[in-house]
């Protein structure tokens, strides 16, 4: 357990940049991060990238 509060601030803040890096989802052909949630033609979830238009699911 860190000595200070400023100590478990900078704990948190990594933990943070760390989560944040896991559940952001990139375009698998340009890489961006601009990335919308569709529904699907059938109800599925669909992907489509707003920086290049590429669409997954």
């Amino acid at each position: 357990m860190p000595a200070s509060i400023l100590g478990e601030v900078v704990d948190l803040s990594e933990s943070e940049v760390l989560r944040d890096r896991i559940t952001r989802l990139g375009c698998p052909s340009c890489g961006s991060a601009h990335v919308a949630q569709v529904l699907g033609d059938n109800g599925g979830i669909s992907y489509v990238c707003t920086a290049c238009g590429h669409s997954w699911s």
